[in-house]
This record gives structure tokens, C-alpha cells and sequence, in this order.
């Protein structure tokens, strides 16, 4: 009997759809870095493709151009800071009005570890906005309300806890709050 074995295949081996989900997780989490501290229009895909290892041409099996790129981006850090404000603000061990101050220090650290090069993404985003695609416009919008909704939230937790005045427009607060922080 005569078994004939399989021949191997030559080349390389076919990705895993894992592989393909590190790959974009990574070119998404270099290009935020490269992004808070340049900004879009001044960044480069191929800076952020070297320091991840990717090829020029498999950038485009991951995102159709820059701006897909970069939308994906913007994506990606809108939940990371909502999930860096929910873990600050929805902490019911602390007072609501400590959970601003706990949120803030947060992000002060944060900010110190980077040396004070990284801006929030947001906030770069909007300054640039005028010479980006209508998209990010609508995105950016989305995401300051996103978190002017989650801060007013604590807000009326704060005036429920008589730690704030009743006749406190809690919206405007946390509006105002928004245009302090992202505020060249």
C-alpha cells in the first residue's frame, strides 16, 4: 500500500485571524501615540508602520486609507477615555465631586509619564478640525457628548448628594468642563 504524505507547503503560513487582530490593535494603539503628540496632518503612516514592523502594503488589508486609519483611531481612544471616566466617575466608594478630582489626577499622571508630549486625542483632532474629512467632525462631536453625558451624570449624583447646588445646570457643567480641558 502506498500512502503518499502531504507535501509540504512553501511559503509562508497563513495568518491567523488572531495575527490579523494584533496587527491592527497595534498599528491602532501606535498610531494614537504618534497621534497625541503630532496631531494628524503632521503625522505619517510610515512612521507608525516602522515602529510597528508593517509593511507599507499590508497597511491597506488593515485600513482602506489615512482617514479610515485614522477615524479607527479616534474609535478606539473615544472607549478608552470612557472607560477611564466610568472607572472614575461610577466609583460610589468616593464622593461624586472626589470622583472628579480622583479622574483628574488620573489623567494628570498620566500626562506626567509622557513627559507632557501627548495631548488628548480629542482635543488635537479639534484643533485640526477644519482641515479634516466632514467625518471626524460628526466623530469628535459624538465623543465630547459621550463624556459631557457620563460627567454631568456625577454631576446630578453630586446635587443628589447635597455636595452640589440644586439649581446647578449640571449640563453646563460638565460643558464647561469639557471646553477647560480640550482648550488649546
Amino acid at each position: 500500500m502506498t500512502h503518499s504524505a502531504a507535501k509540504p507547503r512553501r511559503g509562508r503560513p497563513p495568518k491567523s485571524p488572531r495575527a490579523d487582530q494584533d496587527t491592527r490593535a497595534a498599528l491602532i494603539r501606535s498610531g494614537t501615540e504618534v497621534l497625541t503628540e503630532q496631531g494628524f496632518t503632521a503625522s505619517g503612516i510610515d512612521g507608525i508602520l516602522k515602529r510597528v514592523g508593517v509593511p507599507k502594503g499590508s497597511f491597506y488589508y488593515y485600513f482602506s486609507s489615512k482617514d479610515a486609519f485614522g477615524l479607527a483611531i479616534l474609535e478606539h481612544y473615544g472607549a478608552y477615555f470612557a472607560n477611564k471616566l466610568d472607572r472614575h466617575l461610577l466609583n460610589t466608594q468616593l464622593p461624586p465631586l472626589r470622583r472628579i478630582d480622583a479622574f483628574v489626577a488620573d489623567a494628570k499622571t498620566g500626562m506626567a509619564r509622557h513627559d507632557f508630549r501627548r495631548g488628548c486625542l480629542v482635543g488635537n483632532l479639534g484643533q485640526e478640525v477644519g482641515s479634516l474629512p466632514d467625518a471626524y467632525r460628526h466623530r469628535l462631536q459624538e465623543t465630547l457628548d459621550d463624556w459631557q453625558r457620563r460627567l454631568a451624570g456625577c454631576l446630578e449624583e453630586a446635587q443628589t448628594a447635597g455636595e452640589l447646588s440644586r439649581d446647578a445646570d449640571c449640563s453646563l457643567l460638565a460643558e464647561a468642563f469639557w471646553i477647560g480641558w480640550e482648550a488649546p
